[in-house]
């Protein structure tokens, strides 16, 4: 969708990238200036590969302020961003034939990742009518001996949705009952939240040994290029993600990792601002989608997308007498019709859906959903 927006720009229309995965933010202030002064104080050798113990310092320091969690060195490992602390925990846990557990909808990354280490993808399906989250029942019903482990977002991309606690708790329960099960728990939309601040799985009882935390920068602090994640796990596990990280890129960006320590212990006011802008585009955003016939959807919780139902428009005929069979052919229809990229929901594992970011300025919230709106009149 990037591709086609950019060759519709080349050829002189106006595209809306209603796509996007990263905050249309700047870098707060006083992290590019820690970033700065590591460039004149000459941190730029190589570093060790789970990041410097000062930094590490600074993950554990975070995660007891915001999460209630103790973590020491050794369970953290840092990384080029938080894909690749996922890589390294899926290639660390996961042989040929092994099972693992992916409610839908998920990043479509978590699935790719299990593919290439040779496991199994086991999909448990949810949908509008649950707010697009999992039960107890679900989860014991996914469950058998090959399962290796169990991996989620909360918040969600690309639903939005956030599980509660008591929530957490009824899959905690069942993970009790299989102590063999290790959770991954996808954290990076942590502080891009509309009501109640989220409970990490980690925090419940008995869960905290047997799951690995995976978080980073990009999203809280609008630093997607500076490619900073890491893991807070069991501490055999973390060391396996070095070994592996050890071979295939080394330790992460020195400079970056400089900035890491004051982005995770300076006070979050920036982080806060920026959520305050989200709220207003998630409110008007929402309220222009229930404004569209045949849109359904959820209200997200955290994150910053919207994951409407499009399946009313499925059989429909555009003008040319082309007819939208799916979500795909809906996406494409909105781009080469409307000049909106949006994402197909086939891609999250959700085909009856479409993803719309409201990372994006309001006026382009507006001006997209308004064309929407009129491309969508146009079918029949």
């Amino acid at each position: 969708m990037a591709k086609l927006g950019r060759e519709l720009r080349a050829q002189g229309h106006d595209v809306i990238d209603l796509s996007l995965g990263e905050p249309d933010f700047d870098v707060p202030d006083h992290i590019k200036e820690a970033a700065k002064k590591a460039v004149d104080e000459n941190w730029s050798h190589y570093t060790p590969v789970p990041g410097y113990v000062d930094v590490r310092e600074a993950v554990c320091h975070k995660l007891k302020r915001d999460n209630g969690l103790e973590y020491a060195c050794e369970n953290i490992v840092v990384s080029t961003g938080a894909k690749q602390s996922l890589a390294n925990v899926i290639l660390a846990l996961v042989d040929q034939g092994d099972e693992v557990i992916i409610p839908t909808p998920y990043w479509v990354t978590y699935a790719a990742l299990v593919q290439l280490a040779q496991g199994k993808v086991v999909e448990i399906k949810t949908d509008l009518a649950c707010g697009y989250k999992i039960t107890p029942e679900q989860l014991e019903a996914a469950i058998t001996p090959k399962t290796k482990a169990f991996m989620f977002s909360s918040p969600c991309n690309p639903s939005g949705a956030v599980y509660a606690k008591e929530e957490l708790e009824g899959l905690a329960e069942v993970f009790r009952k299989h102590p063999s099960v290790v959770v991954i728990s996808d954290e990076i939309y942590e502080y891009i939240i509309y009501g109640e601040k989220p409970v990490s799985i980690a925090a419940l009882e008995g869960m905290k040994d047997r799951t690995v935390i995976v978080n980073g920068l990009s999203k809280g602090f609008a630093m997607t290029g500076w490619r900073i994640g890491y893991i807070a796990g069991p501490a055999a596990l973390a060391k396996a993600c070095e070994k592996i990280q050890g071979q295939m890129t080394s330790g992460t960006n020195s400079v970056a990792q400089r900035a890491t320590i004051t982005a995770l212990t300076a006070p979050l006011d920036a982080s806060v601002a920026m959520v305050e802008q989200f709220t207003a585009r998630r409110a008007r955003m929402v309220e222009l989608l229930r404004g569209i016939a045949g849109m359904e959807l959820a209200e997200p919780d955290g994150a910053f997308y919207a994951f409407p139902r499009v399946d009313a428009f499925f059989g429909k005929k555009a003008a040319d007498g082309s007819v939208i069979a799916n979500a795909d052919d809906l996406c494409m229809y909105l781009l080469n019709t409307a000049h909106v990229s949006t994402v197909t929901g086939s891609a999250f594992g959700n085909p009856e859906c479409i993803r719309l970011s409201f990372a994006n300025s309001m006026p382009n919230i507006e001006k997209g959903l308004t064309r929407i709106k009129e491309a969508l009149e146009k079918l029949n």
